[in-house]
């Protein structure tokens, strides 16, 4: 599949998943965020990254300000992970966007390099490491549960 239409494929699918969810959302969000283009555009911006024990890892959407799904991209250091194969409730995306990733995905491995995507199902046990030399740059799409 052609980088672009995977990526219109996932950005399709957050857009149907928060139509979707935005009315039981706003029975339930105590307080309303004001949207604007101002808040609503995010440039990432180094010095607004959180630095971690293996890279840093930089919040274009969280889950204070959206209604559902969070954008997160993590910059992993050559030889390491963010941590240890786990599991959760919610599915994810990741997006490989620079470097070589290896993805865990129950009891088996795959490694890709970029334009890359690898989804995790619901309660899926899941990790991503980086097994090249130079960073793993990429995304994390997930919705939150809260």
């Amino acid at each position: 599949m052609k980088l672009s239409t995977t990526i219109k494929v996932a950005i399709v699918t957050l857009i149907t998943q928060t139509i979707q969810s935005q009315e039981v959302k706003k029975e339930t969000t105590p307080t309303e965020i004001k949207y604007t283009i101002e808040n609503c555009v995010n440039h990432f911006d180094l010095d607004k990254a959180t630095k971690t024990k293996v890279g840093y890892q930089y919040w274009f959407g969280d889950k204070n300000f959206t209604q559902e799904n969070t954008l997160k991209m993590s910059i992993v250091e050559p030889g390491k992970s963010t941590h240890a194969p786990h599991h959760h409730v919610e599915e994810e995306f990741f997006y490989i966007l620079e470097g070589t990733a290896q993805f865990y995905l129950d009891g088996k491995t795959t490694t890709a390099g970029p334009n890359t995507s690898f989804y995790c199902p619901s309660n899926m046990e899941h990790g991503i490491s980086n097994v090249g030399k130079t960073d793993l740059k990429y995304l994390v799409i997930k919705k939150d549960l809260r």
